[in-house]
């Protein structure tokens, strides 16, 4: 019979035993193995049921058995230890509290999704994953973030497949009682809530749930309210689903409710109030609007309250391709804003043209999620060096006159957050080295550049270690491969080759990723004979393990899933290759420890960063990877291997895929599995274990989130920081009105002459030359503008490359024609052919950078002519 009505019912627990409820709430235990090992022993069993899931590992377990803990002197003694030590996290100070400066009393971080553990299922792939080891690393530092996200109440979706190997998507119901939650409460006992206003004078109401990361907040907006229309209630249903009404709706709620739920919190817990606001990439993006909001409420005119909240905003772009960027209808934005909607206060014309495509070849008609995140946030980066300069590509638009290089878009390299990413195994061995605090340290805080104590680890121990992972892979996939094919319709009689399905001996290779077209899941497949072979050969195998979610809508995404299924399906080949269904952070766990090479083939340059191979080095993988992302940045020899790539302009789809393809086979080939098989004197694979050590110690401190966070600190949060306090009411307004001057004034500025003291056209390395210029500033002064000189080295072309520049002083006043004379010095410090420009920048001191505003003026066409500027 089916149940009426769903409740939760909560254990009591006996007294001795109540520190455990504050252990399973804070999700600490899911990167604390102590914290794990004390739930295990409550009860195995039933902690194997849970999927190692506290929450509900307590509300399973026997009352008789918990009364006997309640007993158990030994229990309680590491109960006690436990508890203890979560304390001394929770309010002990950490790296963030030994540094010196102001650093911001609190950051607020804000994103779509959040992939803190599997018992929490609140991401999809990359993006929330880095998220939710942003949020670990940040308390392991000590840093005062607040996470914002949406509570979806159906999750992402687990995925199963078909007979024939197509993808179906099922989507559980998540009841929040019975997840890692806490409703946040007001003082009275009430759960607090937030509201939006809609068009039509309806209201869309969400509830604040808490989770609680180690020392960091993490609140979770849920629109499945009772005091909500069925409409509304299913806002917060699914994570990227629906369509653009329902996606517009969610990033309002993200944004403008998340602004209110982080007020709400601080007020209800005196937590401090954000002094900087981070959007996890566009979703969020309304968030600056809510806060401008808040400003003009406070007397503020629209122009300062935009400048205010620039300065204490951070803005991370992980898209490296237009198409994956939210663009909205603008007459679906238009009518969620103004008088009858959200915000009454900002006029709806305003709210548009944060978010219009002015740039060439721009829509004027849509709304831009990345473009209003750019423009209301004065830092910005990208997730790589090499995607830091793709974005800067991409958006250089929106600074019409400059270069891309000098878009101010920076980047700071992701990490993971090695305590949830290394297995207990690698771990243990690198704690016998150096002690289980100072290993842990190494793990969560980094620091250092290298791990020397990966040298004084025997080989030996190395290669046991590395046997028992891909032993401990080999049982995971076996044990998922049953589960995979009963629920495609398998009887027993057709399981038996599960038995045999991959060997702990056989060189295995990950693949597992999220699947769009350009991460290429299928490449492998180009020439499946050679692939074949490669799988059966008899002294050099490979084995492959693959896994993957493509999109619900993504019927070619899906076409792909089903073309490996099918080949894995092969009698032939499928105790070598396999696909595992509904990838998530459990199989994760176990798959990147169990690999030897982690594959990542994605179409150059549209991986922003791809963690997941940064996952598998620290666990001493080897990664075989296009130049992308990190690896693009991070690659040496000693660390893996660079699949070579074949994208010229001129270079077609297919043809690409195929050149490509044959460069995977030949390293596997030639190169990748003779090193894993050749044996030295010792018995061992000498080669390639001195691989393992050199990824371990020289790229392992790389990785780490521990260093992504402590750079966005240094970098990003703590200036952005100062800029907040800096930006006063009164600062603000001046700021607001001087760029409305010099943006009007701005036609009216020129250089009207340039001259230097160089004779010729060739001169010495290390002449100085005397530049003089003199330009025309119209309603401007001096202390407005900075009058540079660029000079580098010149190309074919006669742009500058790897520019250096200077500042030229004012001397004297303007002349009868209004010109002002500025000069300064011009080192000639490269050889070769060599060149230099000027121009006029906006200059003030509230600027994050020159280029901030957008605003330039450069010689014209005939001036460069006359004044001979190229030397060679």
């Amino acid at each position: 019979m089916k149940a009426i009505r769903r409740l939760t019912v909560r254990p009591v627990l006996p007294d001795p035993l109540r520190p455990l409820s504050d252990l399973a709430r804070n999700l600490r235990w899911s990167w604390h193995p102590e914290t794990r090992d004390l739930f295990h022993s409550v009860d195995p069993e039933c902690w194997t049921a849970s999927g190692g899931d506290p929450v509900r590992l307590l509300g399973t377990v026997r009352p008789a058995r918990l009364a006997e803990l309640a007993e158990d002197r030994r229990f309680l003694r590491r109960l006690t230890a436990v508890a203890d030590d979560l304390d001394h996290y929770m309010t002990g100070d950490r790296w963030y509290q030994a540094q010196s400066g102001r650093l911001p009393a609190a950051v607020a971080y804000f994103s779509p999704e959040f992939g803190i553990t599997a018992a929490l299922p609140q991401y999809s792939g990359g993006l929330g994953i880095l998220a939710g080891d942003h949020l670990k690393a940040a308390s392991d530092l000590g840093v005062p973030l607040v996470g914002v996200g949406l509570l979806y109440r159906h999750g992402y979706f687990r995925q199963s497949l078909s007979r024939d190997g197509w993808q179906q998507e099922h989507y559980p119901v998540l009841d929040p009682h019975e997840l890692p939650l806490a409703p946040l409460k007001e003082r009275d006992g009430t759960p607090a809530h937030v509201a939006l206003a809609l068009p039509g004078g309806r209201e869309l109401r969400a509830r604040v749930w808490l989770a609680q990361v180690g020392r960091v907040p993490l609140l979770l907006l849920d629109s499945d309210v009772e005091e909500n229309d069925p409409g509304e209630r299913g806002v917060t249903d699914r994570l990227y689903g629906g369509g653009s009404e329902h996606r517009l709706l969610q990033e309002m709620l993200l944004g403008i409710g998340g602004v209110r739920a982080v007020r709400t919190y601080c007020r209800i817990t005196g937590h401090p109030a954000p002094e900087v606001f981070h959007t996890n990439e566009g979703h969020a993006g309304f968030l600056g609007l809510e806060r401008i909001a808040e400003l003009c409420d406070a007397g503020s005119d629209f122009g300062s309250a935009l400048e205010a909240v620039r300065a204490g905003t951070v803005f991370t772009t992980h898209t490296p391709v237009p198409a994956g960027i939210d663009r909205f209808d603008r007459e679906l934005v238009a009518r969620h804003f103004g008088p009858d909607a959200e915000l009454p206060r900002i006029e709806v014309e305003r709210v548009l043209r944060l978010g219009m495509e002015t740039y060439p070849g721009g829509e004027p008609n849509l709304f831009n999620m990345a473009v209003m995140g750019l423009r209301l946030a004065q830092r910005a980066n990208g997730v790589s060096v090499l995607h830091g300069g793709v974005s800067r590509g991409m958006f250089a638009g929106l600074w019409p006159g400059f270069d891309a290089d000098e878009v101010p878009i920076t980047s700071v390299t992701n990490g993971v957050h090695a305590p949830t990413w290394v297995a207990p195994e690698v771990f243990r061995l690198g704690a016998r080295q150096i002690g289980v605090q100072r290993a842990e340290d190494a793990l969560a805080v980094g620091g250092s550049d290298r791990w020397d104590s990966v040298a004084d680890i025997p080989d030996r121990d190395i290669w046991e270690l590395r046997r028992t992972l891909r032993a401990q892979l080999v049982e995971e996939v076996r044990e998922r491969l049953r589960a995979s094919w009963r629920q495609r319709g398998a009887g027993t009689a057709e399981l038996g080759w599960i038995d045999d399905a991959l060997d702990p001996d056989v060189l295995t290779i990950g693949f597992a990723r999220r699947v769009p077209s350009y991460k290429r899941l299928t490449l492998m497949l180009r020439d499946r004979e050679r692939l074949t072979e490669l799988l059966l050969h008899p002294e050099r195998p490979i084995q492959i393990v693959v896994a993957g979610k493509a999109h619900p809508a993504d019927d070619g995404g899906k076409r792909l899933v089903q073309e490996l299924v099918r080949f894995a399906d092969d009698a032939r080949v499928r105790h070598r290759i396999v696909f595992l269904p509904d990838y998530g952070m459990a199989m994760a766990q176990k798959l990147y420890p169990g690999c030897d090479i982690w594959l990542n083939n994605p179409l150059r340059p549209l991986e922003a960063c791809g963690t997941s191979g940064m996952k598998a080095a620290l666990n001493g993988c080897l990664n075989l990877s296009v130049l992308d992302g990190w690896w693009d940045e991070w690659y040496q020899p000693d660390f893996g291997w660079a699949i070579p790539t074949a994208d010229g302009a001129g270079t077609d789809p297919d043809r690409r895929d195929a050149i490509e393809a044959d460069a995977l086979y030949d390293l596997l080939e030639q190169r990748i599995t003779p090193r894993f098989y050749e044996r030295g004197a010792s018995g061992l694979p000498d080669r390639w274990l001195e691989m393992v050590r050199r990824t371990l110690s020289l790229l392992g401190p790389k990785v780490l989130a521990g260093r992504m966070v402590r750079e966005y600190v240094e970098r990003l949060y703590t200036p952005a920081a100062e800029a907040h306090r800096a930006m006063d009411p009164d600062s603000a307004q001046g700021l607001a009105e001087w760029k409305a001057r010099v943006r009007a004034a701005w036609p009216g500025v020129s250089v009207d002459h340039v001259e230097t003291s160089a004779a010729t056209a060739s001169a010495e390395l290390g002449t100085t030359l005397a530049l003089r210029v003199r330009v025309k500033l119209g309603d401007l002064a001096p202390e407005d503008v900075e009058v540079q000189a660029v000079s580098g080295r010149v190309d074919s072309e006669d742009r500058i490359t790897d520019a250096a520049r200077t500042s030229l002083k004012p001397v004297g006043g303007p002349d009868l024609e209004g010109r002002w004379a500025y000069e300064g010095p011009l080192a000639l410090d490269r050889t070769g052919p060599f060149g230099y420009t000027v121009r006029v920048l906006p200059a003030h001191r509230l600027l994050a950078s020159g280029v901030e505003t957008g605003l330039v003026a450069v010689p014209s066409g005939d001036l460069v002519e006359a004044a001979g500027l190229l030397m060679r």
